[in-house]
């Protein structure tokens, strides 16, 4: 069962993983990486993504990030 929602989504996938170095995005294993999921909205999407963080603080190859699949799906909308 679907829920009927006004506010058009806008997808936001946040994802992690370890870098091979900091100078560039490049992950250590790509079997590896961290999906966190899929968001309805930059504002939730950005409230994982920091507790996502938070979770890694120690670790400084460690990151994540906010991909706007939105802009994938619909390229010329915002």
């Amino acid at each position: 069962m679907t829920e009927k929602n006004d506010r058009k989504q806008l997808l936001h996938l946040v994802f992690g993983g370890e870098l091979s170095n900091l100078a560039e995005v490049q992950f250590r294993n790509l079997e590896e990486l961290d999906i966190v999921g899929i968001f309805p909205d930059y504002a939730t999407a950005l409230s994982a993504w920091k507790s996502k963080a938070q979770q890694t603080v120690d670790n400084a190859h460690m990151r994540y990030f906010i991909v706007h699949m939105h802009r994938l799906l619909t390229p010329g909308e915002q």
